[in-house]
């Protein structure tokens, strides 16, 4: 199994949209990135992802999880883009910002910097 992290626009997609849509799920569609679509390609079913708020907030939110694999992304018109299809596992206790995100990576790497060994 991998882990991803998986970020929205909440004005367009937010966390309770994405439990609204049960454990079917929903399609995470409309990425026109390259590498995010080769990192969908590369996902399983079952491969877990942190559901991330890129604007306001800026924090990780909940836990979803792939349903479906990579498939043609049914928003494009153009036949060049794919998507999965993504289900909320559960909320996080509670929200985790992009600064302690930045924090604890900048403390795993000085850590590891000096020989420390990080779990």
């Amino acid at each position: 199994m991998a882990y991803w992290l998986m970020k929205s626009e909440p004005g367009e997609w937010s966390w309770e949209d994405q439990k609204n849509e049960g454990a079917k799920g929903a399609e995470w569609d409309g990425v026109r990135n390259y590498q995010a679509r080769n990192n969908m390609r590369a996902m399983e079913k079952g491969d877990l992802a942190f559901f991330y708020h890129s604007v306001g907030e800026k924090a990780c939110v909940g836990i979803v999880k792939v349903v479906v694999e990579a498939h043609p992304d049914s928003t494009d018109t153009t036949g060049k883009w794919e998507c999965v299809d993504v289900a909320a596992v559960e909320d996080l206790p509670k929200p985790v910002t992009l600064d302690q995100i930045k924090a604890c990576l900048l403390y795993t790497s000085d850590a590891a910097d000096e020989g420390v060994e990080v779990e």
